[in-house]
């Protein structure tokens, strides 16, 4: 299972998720209507690193974190 978390101002409680890559995860997203402004804008992190692709193999035990963008000064 793969933990997602969800960071800053997007309100949603983690899942726990049998998934082995983030192309899977972008899938179950989309069809959640209040995370569908957030998926286009927000970084990636796997296990604390941000990644660039959804082709990272997800194994048991991993961490993924959305990240919105923030601003402020």
């Amino acid at each position: 299972m793969v933990r997602v978390e969800f960071l800053g101002p997007i309100q949603k409680e983690p899942l726990e998720l049998n998934i082995t890559n983030l192309n899977e995860l972008a899938k179950i997203l989309k069809d959640d209507e209040e995370m569908q402004k957030w998926l286009e804008n927000s970084a990636v992190a796997v296990n604390d690193t941000l990644v660039s692709s959804r082709d990272i193999e997800l194994k048991s035990g991993d961490k993924v974190s959305l990240l919105p963008p923030v601003c402020g000064g």
